[in-house]
């Protein structure tokens, strides 16, 4: 943080914690509708759940200093962001540790709360245990169909109105290029989907649930009738249960059920498994349809299309889309043998997307 006044904003005098300087700050209006006295620089950011820590990442990783997550596969991060620490967070319950955020003296701590949901208590009381530490209120990435004000708000909050602008025309493109075209299926002719989460296929998320959004904005009908499972989600279910939905098309979120279900006895009879509709979801560095259910998600849009209906989006050069994101919001280039692994391993056809 730079210092250029000497008039005295905020002291906070003991702990070691640094002054903040009335010509370093600025008043902001946060996503929760919060004043809030922020440093006009912004150099180092930690966040309290993944979905907002992943979208600092990808808009300026350079001011994040410790994660709540762990990338699921680091050869598509630079190691300078993959050795961050893990710092937790509030996600699946978890209380957030104050001692560990006070001590990493970050400039800001954004507070990522569900879009309509009253965090006013809940944030305020945060405030008050981390002071002097500003906490900024922003609408987590959980929502796929809202992504834009999210990044334009961290945009300009962290100097990067530019970079959130490309980021968020990238979204809109894919959202409006996928919707558009689903919206046109007849509802009787739409994809019946099976989501498969764990080692044995045998947990899922409901249409409902922040999990399962894509699904729905690709056009496909969620087959899972069961309660939605709060925090984390994956509502167990039996093969029974699954064996009466007869899903058309099964999404694999573990690489383990993907390899076995084709030969499975117990899923044999299944629709989508007869006619080998079975495909794994990426989750290079982070999912792409979930895990966490943030920004990550927008890859999955274009992909989660083509698996769903790839006649309808036969035109769509996947690979394309895909070293695009990765270039803008994971900050590598992929390589053509890298994408060729990401699509292939997935269950698409390669020839399908060049």
């Amino acid at each position: 943080m730079k210092f250029k006044s000497v008039f005295i904003l905020l002291l906070f005098a003991f702990a070691g914690f640094t002054v903040v300087y009335a010509e370093d700050t600025r008043t902001i209006t946060d996503m929760v509708g919060r004043q809030v006295t922020v440093p006009t620089e912004i150099d180092s950011v930690l966040g309290t759940s993944p979905p907002t820590s992943e979208a600092v990442y990808m808009i300026n990783p350079d001011t994040l200093i410790g994660l709540n997550f762990a990338f699921n596969d680091t050869n598509y991060v630079s190691e300078k962001y993959r050795n961050l620490p893990n710092v937790g967070g509030q996600q699946m319950g978890n209380a957030l540790n104050y001692e560990t955020f006070l001590s990493m003296k970050p400039d800001i701590i954004l507070f990522g709360s569900s879009p309509g949901t009253n965090v006013s208590d809940t944030i305020d009381d945060m405030q008050r245990k981390l002071y002097p530490i500003p906490v900024v209120g922003v609408i987590d990435a959980t929502n796929a169909k809202e992504y834009g004000p999210g990044i334009i708000f961290l945009g300009d909050l962290l100097d990067q109105k530019e970079k959130a602008s490309e980021l968020n025309t990238f979204y809109d493109t894919m959202y409006k290029t996928v919707t558009e075209k689903v919206a046109t299926i007849p509802e009787d002719q739409r994809v019946r989907v099976y989501y498969a989460e764990g080692p044995d296929g045998l947990k899922t998320d409901p249409e409902v649930s922040d999990h399962a959004q894509l699904i729905t904005i690709c056009g496909g009908k969620n087959v899972a009738e069961v309660n939605e499972k709060g925090a984390g989600g994956m509502s167990p279910v039996s093969i029974e249960q699954v064996l009466s939905w007869n899903p058309d098309l099964i999404l694999a979120g573990d690489s383990r059920f993907y390899k076995s279900v084709l030969s499975d006895p117990n899923w044999k009879d299944i629709n989508a498994v007869k006619n080998k509709n079975v495909f794994l979801i990426p989750n290079q560095p982070f999912g792409w349809i979930d895990r966490p259910p943030g920004v990550n998600r927008i890859i999955g849009i274009p992909w989660l299309a083509q698996a769903f209906y790839p006649d309808l989006f036969a035109d769509m050069d996947l690979s394309v889309y895909i070293k695009e994101f990765y270039s803008k919001f994971y900050h590598y280039d992929l390589s053509d043998d890298e994408i060729n692994d990401i699509i292939t391993s997935s269950g698409l056809s390669r020839e399908k997307n060049v």
